[in-house]
Parts: structure tokens; sequence; C-alpha cells
């Protein structure tokens, strides 16, 4: 019923909401539910924590991705297949911040984890604060379910919520005593007390960090759990110690750091040993569009998914971390899935790459000349630029690049596009 590799299907979900609009209700009734969302990180998180508690649990339903609206999250309940009586299902879903509210008219869920919100396509959610609300509607459905919060995020200490809440972070500052500003260009920097434009004892990324207001009294909550140190940094590999305790994951990022916390707080809460948190971090499994590394003519190519500034940002700080040379290719669409505002490219910073160590810039996807025009003024060198729309070519010119490896930075659409043209050409499975 699913092609879960490319994406997902939502059309069991669709025909089966149509029939019975409440059958999500009957279909979820014997299940313990934990919803994951929020703006970043909701793929890698839920795949995170699923693999954590298939240490303990024989039967985790979860949903692809891609299919994190409620047809899609219908759809994946069908799959399952009813339970066993007597035996209380748990499933992990991943859910779009606008269906929150749709998907717990539904079902109760038992928690949910918030990873972060930052300006994403603007056409459908509006600004940060909009698309908090969306998340908070269906929350409000929910007053006995526990909250499991990114609390380096202010956003999320903005509104008295009836539920029990629990919060992570980073605390690895050295400088507690720290007067910090966020840049200029960060999303949710002013108090929502006071409006007075936030400081920090120290900042992770963007708006994220130990944030205190110098004119009230709003300030970071108390962390349940906390990365305390960042010990090594790659971009197949992330050293990090939550709570005294040492963890790897194969993924590189700060971002996918605070995913792997996300899913260690909620496994914790769920009851799972700190061990078992461990040993399914260390199972290496790529997840879909989410640095996955494919063979290209011999060369390595690593898939990494990006569709707002703030995600994009961290990807290039990412890039930054690889010690080796590379190239880069970038597909660029503006589908209702994408986003179809293309504006956002400019908010990201280009303009750190080091381009005088980038032999080759592929640069493609519907919305070309706009990528095009953005490396162009980002000071990209214009003779290591190929421009096409023709993704066999992409492809082709991928495989040909001078050094071994090659980041494809891609919109969703252009993603699923892309690796559907690679199964065609028998470079992956179909499916995968």
């Amino acid at each position: 019923m699913h092609n879960f590799r490319s994406g997902g299907s939502s059309y069991p979900g669709k025909l089966a909401t149509r029939i019975d609009p409440e059958i999500l209700r009957h279909l979820a009734e014997n299940y313990d539910v934990i919803i994951v969302t929020g703006t970043n990180g909701k793929t890698m998180t839920t795949s995170l924590l699923t693999k954590i508690l298939k240490e303990q649990y024989p039967d985790v339903l979860t949903n692809p991705s891609g299919s994190n609206m409620l047809q899609g999250i219908v759809t994946s309940f069908l799959a399952a297949g009813p339970k066993p009586k007597g035996r209380k299902g748990l499933a992990v879903l991943e859910v779009d911040e606008a269906n929150v509210e749709p998907v717990c008219r539904q079902l109760t869920p038992t928690a949910f984890l918030l990873t972060n919100i930052f300006r994403d396509q603007m056409d459908r959610y509006g600004e940060i604060y909009t698309t908090y609300q969306k998340i908070v509607d269906g929350i409000k459905l929910a007053p006995q379910a526990t909250i499991i919060a990114n609390g380096d995020a202010p956003i999320f200490n903005s509104k008295q919520l009836p539920n029990p809440i629990i919060y992570y972070g980073f605390a690895d500052s050295d400088k507690p005593d720290a007067d910090l500003r966020a840049s200029f260009n960060s999303d949710g920097v002013l108090c929502p007390v006071c409006n007075h434009i936030l400081h920090y004892h120290s900042i992770t990324y963007a708006n994220l960090g130990d944030y205190f207001c110098p004119n009230c009294s709003f300030s970071r909550p108390e962390l349940t759990d906390a990365v305390t140190a960042v010990q090594e940094l790659r971009p197949t590999f992330s050293n990090f110690i939550i709570n005294k305790q040492a963890f790897t994951i194969h993924v590189g990022g700060v971002y996918n750091i605070y995913n792997a916390l996300a899913a260690y707080t909620t496994a914790k809460f769920l009851k799972i040993a700190p061990e078992s948190i461990a040993a399914a971090f260390n199972y290496d499994e790529q997840v879909f569009g989410r640095q996955e590394v494919i063979k290209l003519n011999g060369k390595h190519a690593t898939i990494i998914l990006v569709k707002n500034p703030v995600g994009l940002n961290q990807v290039f700080d990412l890039i930054k971390t690889d010690p080796h040379p590379y190239s880069l290719g970038f597909l660029l669409n503006a589908h209702a899935a994408d986003g179809k505002d293309t504006s956002w490219i400019w908010d990201g910073e280009f303009e750190q790459l080091p381009f005088q160590d980038i032999p080759k810039i592929i640069l493609g996807g519907e919305r070309l000349k706009d990528i095009q025009l953005r490396f162009k003024v980002a000071g990209a060198n214009a003779d290591s630029i190929v421009a096409t729309q023709d993704l066999t070519d992409f492809i082709t010119q991928a495989g040909e690049v001078p050094d071994e490896h090659i980041y494809i930075l891609t919109t969703y659409t252009a993603m699923l596009a892309l690796r559907k043209q690679l199964a065609n050409q028998g470079i992956i499975p179909a499916g995968f």
C-alpha cells in the first residue's frame, strides 16, 4: 500500500476519508500516539524515535516521509492492519503543522513532540506565530497530553497551556554570563511578554539558545534533558553528550543533534533506558532525503532536503565540516509541497560557501533561473556552474564531477523527481 522510499502514498487514506470522514478515530482507538511536529526535523526525529522504540516494542506504527497530512496518516493505519485484541499499539506520527488540529479531532495523543518553528512555506503557514497557533489549536484538544518541547525555542515558552511540559535543549555554554544577540535576520527574537529584543547567554543557531529578556523576567525554562557537549561534528557523524552520557548518530549537523535530543527525551518519557537509546542511535540507516548517500558513476552523492533559510544555512554549516574536496548541486522547485514562493533562497547565506574550493556547481529544477541568479549574486565562479533543467543531464553531470563527492541540495518535489529518474536509470532500486 505504501511506497515508503519515494514519498509514500496518501491515496488509500484519501479514498477512505471520503467514505468515512472520521475513520481515523476508529483506526487509532487502540493506540498510544506520539505526535511529532514543527518546521524542521520532523522526519529525522520520527525515524530516530521509531528506531529507539523498536528496541522494546515489537510493532511501532509510523508514517513515511511525505505522508504527514491527515490522509497520509490514515493510509499508514490502513497499511498496518488491525491490532490483535488485548494488545495496545504504539504509533509515532510525523504530522504537518497545519494538520495537528484535524488529526487531534480524531485521536487523543499521549504526547506532542515539538521540534522548532521557523519561517517556512509562508504561502501556507504565514509567520511563525500563526504556524505555532495551528499547533496550539491541536494541543488544546488534548490538555492531558504531555508536551515535549525544544526549550531553546522561545516560541514554545510563549503561551500558557494546561498540559504537563518537558523541555530539552543545549546547555554547553562555557560562558554563562555572556550577553549575546541573535542575527538580525533571525525569526522570533522579540520577547513575547514585553516585545523587547531577546538576549542570549549562548546561541546554537538562528534563535535557538539560552535566551533571556533584559527588560522583564522572561527566560528559557529549566531543561529536563540537555546536550552538555558537542565533541565532534563531521558530515557523516556527530559525537555528543546528553546528561553525562556519550552518544553517536551517523548523520552530521547541529540540527540533527537537536533531533536526536528530542528523540532521547521522548524515549526517556516512555521509560526507555539510555543504553537502548544509544544502541538505536548507533544503527546506521539512511532516511529518505536526509543525508542519504548514493553512488553515481563511482562518485558519492549526498542528497539533502532543503526548504527554508534556517535549514539551508544549517546544511551549509554541515558541508563546511567536510575536510575533503566536494562539488555541489542544487535543484529548486516551487510547487505547493515546496512552497510556491522562492524568495526564501535570498535569506540563505550562500555567500558563506567556499566557492574558491568548489570546482563544479550543477544547478537545475523548474526554477533554475532563480537559483542561477542567487549563486551569481553570492559570488560563485561562473565557469564552475553548469545549468540544466534536464534531470538525466543533471545526473550525468553529477557523476562527472572532478571530486569523489557531491552534495545535492534539493527541494521536496525536485527530490522526488530526481529519485524517480535515478530509479528509471537503474541507479537506485525502484521504490528505494
